[in-house]
């Protein structure tokens, strides 16, 4: 049958995997770090994955395309359930806090994580945890060289941040994106709740629990 399908375009994509986020349906799938449409009768053909791509990577065609089987599309995305909450977690793009734009819709009643580059990799359940209904930036204040202050408090100021939590390693370098966070916090003239985690190499961290 004829229907209206989604349509990754491969050069486009930057394999950001939001699109993976926004479809119910587990119709997509990262594959050697691009987009795919995983089966063409695990897509409704609603395209919920459109408005989310950054870089209109995503359109709609008619072709001939077997019918949306909406058990089959459920039982999929139960059955790889574990394997896609690796990679739903991030929610906005660009990440790096240099690159972010300070005014971006993503920071409207946010919960913003700032977080050391390290911390993903040294607790493995740091997108699960900490990453899950948060607006993300990291940097690295010994590797950029740069004060992050400044970006930080112009988010804060033209933005409704409802809240905020640094993630740091324990290392002493790392306490400059802490220490930002804290400059741009003064800065706004806004109090708002703000976490400090502070990460051990040894994949620990110093909330209950951690």
């Amino acid at each position: 049958m004829k229907r209206k399908i989604i349509k990754i375009d491969d050069q486009k994509c930057n394999g950001c995997g939001l699109c993976i986020t926004a479809c119910h349906e587990g119709a997509i799938g990262i594959v050697d770090g691009k987009a795919r449409l995983i089966k063409d009768d695990y897509c409704d053909g609603l395209g919920n994955c459109l408005p989310v791509c950054p870089v209109d990577a995503i359109s709609f065609e008619e072709r001939e395309a077997v019918p949306f089987d909406e058990k089959a599309a459920v039982q999929h995305k139960q059955t790889n359930a574990d394997s896609f909450d690796q990679i739903t977690r991030l929610a906005n793009w660009p990440i790096q806090i240099k690159n972010a734009p300070s005014n971006a819709a993503c920071f409207d009643k946010a919960d913003l994580l700032v977080s050391a580059d390290c911390c993903a990799y040294a607790y493995n359940n740091f997108h699960k945890e900490f990453m899950k209904n948060k607006t993300v930036l990291i940097g690295c204040p010994k590797l950029d060289s740069v004060d992050y202050s400044e970006k930080i408090t112009s988010i804060i100021k033209e933005n409704n941040i409802v809240s905020v939590t640094v993630a740091r390693m324990e290392v002493p370098c790392c306490a400059g994106i802490e220490n930002a966070v804290k400059t741009a916090l003064a800065a706004s003239g806004k109090t708002l709740p703000c976490t400090a985690v502070i990460f051990s190499i040894d994949g620990k961290h110093n909330l209950p629990g951690g």
